[in-house]
């Protein structure tokens, strides 16, 4: 547990912390225990069970509790399924294997073969919808919709955050709330983009995790022109991590059907895309009568 924390202390906190906010999931939700060839993966299970299924998979230095703001519109038309990526602080496995290899693509597969789906959409951000791509990109037909929010892998990585965090992080408290701005963008500093207490447990995570500092692997034009599912991308003009001005570029270039949204004013985190994402999802489903 310690190779992701800084401490055996620092990682049940964080542990602890997730479980409280897992407890006030807005919606009925099924708490699954996935085997996979990388460690067991946990996640939320929650909406009508024949309803069409979503996967969704947050970003680095998080988990599963991002989507509580999402959670209760999506499910009340799919099947949602809210997996915590392994390697990082939700819970489970904090195995972190090559991102260059096809290591991540094989974990997706024993995800999605767990939950019993031959096929899925997926809505992912940052990190996790650099997992989505790499999985798209490496195994075609396995997905059936993309709604990506600030997508890894595309634009050009930004080191400036990293770059003051050894200037920052000596200043305790203070210190890590004003890197997570800079990281995360306007909405980071406004309680409602996703609550006081939400807030506080980020900070709490940014104080005991070691994320992780390897570059992510960049996709080719070919590979991405490769992805055969629709596919919905927003992105912040102001995105402190990545450069999405290059990732709008690049994709408009390589998947001309993709539906590229570049919001001005927004950084990392993306506000009040809980109703554009379903209706992109809900587009030629079939959804259950009553759902």
């Amino acid at each position: 547990m310690t190779g992701v924390y800084r401490s055996d202390e620092g990682a049940r906190a964080v542990r602890e912390g997730y479980r409280a906010f897992l407890e006030r999931w807005p919606v009925p939700g099924e708490h699954l225990r996935i085997p996979t060839r990388q460690g067991e993966t946990f996640t939320v299970a929650s909406g009508p069970p024949d309803g069409p299924p979503v996967v969704l998979l947050h970003g680095s230095g998080a988990n599963s509790a991002m989507w509580m703001p999402d959670v209760a519109v999506w499910s009340s038309r799919l099947r949602v399924y809210a997996v915590d990526v392994i390697g990082e602080p939700g819970l489970s496995a904090p195995t972190r294997p090559p991102l260059d290899s096809d290591a991540y693509a094989q974990w997706l597969d024993d995800v999605l073969d767990g939950l019993g789906l031959p096929t899925t959409a997926v809505v992912a951000v940052s990190l996790g919808a650099w997992l989505a791509l790499d999985h798209a990109i490496r195994r075609p037909g396995r997905v059936t919709r993309l709604a990506l929010l600030s997508p890894g892998g595309v634009g050009r990585q930004k080191i400036g955050v990293l770059l003051a965090a050894p200037a920052l992080l000596p200043f305790g408290r203070w210190g890590r709330r004003r890197l997570l701005r800079m990281a995360l963008g306007p909405a980071a500093a406004r309680p409602e983009a996703a609550g006081r207490e939400y807030g506080a447990f980020v900070l709490l995570v940014h104080r005991h995790f070691r994320p992780r500092r390897d570059r992510l692997p960049v996709f080719g034009d070919e590979a991405l022109a490769g992805v055969a599912a629709p596919m919905l991308v927003v992105a912040g003009g102001r995105d402190a991590m990545l450069d999405s001005h290059d990732t709008a570029r690049r994709l408009e270039r390589a998947v001309p059907d993709a539906d590229v949204r570049l919001l001005p004013e927004a950084g990392h985190l993306l506000p009040r895309q809980t109703e554009p994402i379903l209706g992109f999802l809900l587009e030629g489903v079939d959804v259950p009568a009553g759902a």
